[in-house]
């Protein structure tokens, strides 16, 4: 059988979604949660990679072992086995074929930044001095959308075979006095949202114009485009999928 796992983490103590060698990772400990107490070794393929230090408030994956009897009873062991800072929210049986990553139609990020110098919450935003102005960084978001080469805002030396994405939505708020970047996309580069950020900041302090933001994209060159922003304030919010997918 073929199950979707919907979970949550604080990315703060893990060097990303995704098993790593010589570091521990978010996959890693939830592999050893399900093969521990389903007695059978359980492999996760997540919906995407998130880089070190970054949140999910929801992520998923799915994994394969016989007919699970009680799903409720699982997710509760999980979370009693799981730390603090991971939590699973619910176990789906999908159909067979059914893929996290591959039938993912979706993805949402945002970013938080806060003006205000605030001891209890430095670990989970970014704290920007300079004046913003928020007009200036939605217009220069605006240009972000449609489906476009994104490479300016991707990691160096990144095995993809393409730099399109298709951002549908891409725009800041004010929100309990914090500034936050909202983006959805069917798929995001390596470092795409941080580079984003980042210069989407120069233009709100005044760094950058919002005519910059066309030559950057038009350059395909992440020298030309904003420093990456620090990965503490970069949460995934949500994942959709076709309802199909559901058995």
């Amino acid at each position: 059988m073929r199950y979707f796992v919907a979970f949550s983490y604080n990315g703060a103590a893990y060097h990303g979604w995704q098993y790593q060698p010589n570091a521990i990772s978010v996959q890693e400990v939830l592999e050893t949660a399900f093969t521990t107490l389903l007695k059978k070794d359980i492999s996760l393929m997540g919906a995407g990679r998130t880089d070190a230090g970054v949140h999910a408030k929801e992520m998923y994956a799915h994994f394969d072992c016989d007919k699970i009897l009680e799903i409720d009873g699982l997710v509760r062991r999980l979370n009693a086995f799981l730390p603090d800072d991971i939590a699973v929210q619910r176990i789906t049986e999908v159909v067979t074929d059914a893929h996290a990553r591959f039938h993912a139609t979706e993805r949402t990020y945002e970013y938080w930044v806060t003006q205000t110098k605030d001891p209890f919450v430095t670990e989970t935003t970014h704290y920007v001095r300079r004046s913003l102005d928020i007009d200036k960084m939605n217009q220069a978001a605006a240009i972000l959308l449609g489906r476009q080469d994104f490479e300016c805002f991707s990691k160096s030396k990144t095995d993809v075979n393409t730099y399109l994405c298709d951002v549908k939505k891409a725009h800041w708020e004010q929100k309990d006095g914090k500034f936050v970047f909202t983006i959805t996309a069917d798929r995001f580069l390596r470092n795409m949202v941080r580079a984003i950020v980042g210069t989407l900041l120069d233009v709100g302090t005044g760094k950058k114009s919002i005519a910059d933001v066309h030559t950057i994209l038009a350059s395909k060159s992440r020298a030309e485009a904003g420093t990456s922003v620090p990965a503490k304030a970069l949460y995934l919010i949500e994942v959709l999928y076709p309802n199909t997918i559901i058995k």
